[in-house]
């Protein structure tokens, strides 16, 4: 893969993988082994989050995160997607468009998810607001990391850090969260990759680099791997 031409079935010569899911299904760890595989076979790997990608969006993510004071549902989408617009333009697809790959913590999956349903606006709005602050840019591959909202709570809990505005919702809200994540991914098979995100972390790795290396061939018959 070069970035002197588009890869087939790609608008850039790069690969855009985002990982989705509830706080707590262990994105990080994903993230951080497909980064070291890749790399160890010579790719050229840029790793980054939403919002907090940029100069600009750590103070967002400081303010969307760690607020303590109420912050108006409308006004929440409206800060994400101003966080996107510039981490997209000034970090995304740049890095595109040298052809590296790009491996992101959350994209717009999160915010028609999290302020969609999780903080019930309309999601069809929100996915309309994202995309107009991303210019459209969707991803290769996303990667969607399923699992229990009481789970995911346990092991955040384990982790004994504060919780964040968002973690500290109440289960219900978090549930509402875990189904569209889910409903997303059944409305778009040839883009996602469901895992169950309490499989050992080795065994998740070994399909997300099954996956990505599919993707990397052209091959787009994948679909949605089956919890399990």
């Amino acid at each position: 893969m070069t970035a002197e031409a588009a890869s087939p079935g790609r608008g850039h010569p790069g690969l855009f993988v985002t990982l989705e899911g509830g706080d707590g299904v262990g994105k990080t760890t994903q993230a951080a082994l497909l980064d070291e595989w890749l790399t160890s076979l010579g790719r050229t790997v840029v790793r980054t989050r939403e919002p907090g990608g940029t100069e600009v969006g750590v103070l967002v993510r400081d303010i969307v995160l760690h607020h303590r004071g109420d912050i108006a549902p409308r006004a929440e989408a409206l800060l994400y997607a101003a966080d996107r617009a510039h981490h997209i333009e000034t970090v995304v697809r740049p890095a595109l468009e040298r052809g590296d790959v790009v491996i992101q913590d959350r994209y717009f999956d999160s915010s028609v998810a999290y302020q969609g349903d999780g903080r019930q606006l309309e999601p069809g709005e929100i996915r309309d607001l994202s995309m107009w602050a991303a210019r459209g840019l969707v991803p290769d591959l996303t990667i969607l990391l399923d699992l229990d909202p009481a789970t995911a709570r346990g092991r955040l809990d384990a982790d004994d850090k504060p919780f964040d505005r968002l973690e500290s919702e109440r289960e219900d809200f978090h549930a509402r969260v875990r189904d569209r994540f889910l409903a997303i991914a059944a409305d778009e098979p040839g883009r996602f990759l469901v895992l169950d995100a309490a499989r050992p972390a080795d065994d998740l790795a070994g399909d997300v680099r099954a996956r990505v290396e599919s993707v990397l061939a052209g091959d787009s018959r994948g679909g949605v791997g089956a919890p399990g």
